[in-house]
């Protein structure tokens, strides 16, 4: 199990928000901890030790006004630490150069794919034609419904058709080289992993991150064991870069 650092970008601010309170239409969320440094700081800070596969998320909508301070932010965090971290948040095949051209490892992409709250086929063939399979990271963020996980897009906001299961991290295995995966109701919370996903997850045939709810070392343990060691984690909310009470260095060492 590694820890995948996080830098989540939005009014160009880095933030930690609670998961699903995000709305598309004002750009305003519920926000847990706003940093006082900015995207290019953590990035730098990350790579210095060595972290690499980390994720870099634009947060705001491509059409609202506050995407490009976001971007100009996200961009310029890849140029300081190239090769060290994935990009995501509006990615499509038509500006997914920009940011792999900026330094981007991988492209995280959703919205292109499950559109409308369904499966895009098409473009999830175009997505792996323009970046290469070897690019693109599949953000399979979900909630529960009933007693399963239905993959959602549009800020957390929209359940999708699409049930995430075995079969489905099977067959979308094939067009992508990652998983990232977000309990979103644990989001921001600190209340504890969900761990029925991370069981989940570790079935997967080819990488997978998780996060969502790491509020304790207990925790850490808890997804070892459970994703047997092959899920990664990351912490947002529950670092102590970020207001949270977990340091940093301790969650290094114990990783």
């Amino acid at each position: 199990m590694r820890f995948r650092p996080c830098i989540d970008i939005h009014n160009g601010k880095v933030k930690q928000i609670v998961g699903g309170s995000l709305s598309a239409g004002t750009e305003t969320a519920k926000e847990n901890y706003v940093s006082e440094h900015d995207a290019s700081w953590f990035a730098k800070f990350y790579a210095q030790d060595g972290l690499s596969g980390g994720h870099i998320i634009m947060l705001n909508s491509v059409s609202s006004p506050e995407y490009g301070p976001t971007r100009d932010a996200a961009l310029h965090a890849l140029r300081q630490s190239p090769g060290m971290f994935q990009a995501g948040g509006g990615i499509t095949p038509y500006n997914a150069d920009e940011f792999l051209d900026a330094g981007a490892t991988h492209v995280i992409v959703t919205s292109y794919v499950f559109q409308d709250g369904v499966f895009n086929e098409r473009h999830l063939q175009k997505m792996t034609a323009a970046v290469g399979r070897e690019h693109l990271v599949l953000d399979l963020s979900c909630r529960k419904s009933g007693s399963e996980y239905y993959i959602v897009t549009d800020h957390w906001s929209r359940f999708t058709d699409v049930e995430l299961n075995e079969t489905t991290l099977r067959e979308l295995s094939g067009s992508c080289s990652e998983f990232l995966v977000h309990a979103v109701d644990a989001e921001g919370l600190r209340r504890g992993p969900e761990l029925a996903l991370v069981d989940l997850l570790c079935e997967a045939p080819i990488p997978a991150v998780y996060a969502g709810g790491v509020s304790g070392f207990e925790d850490l343990e808890n997804l070892r064991e459970r994703g047997k060691g092959r899920v990664d984690v990351t912490i947002g909310s529950a670092l102590d870069l970020f207001g949270g009470n977990m340091p940093y260095r301790e969650v290094l060492a114990r990783i």
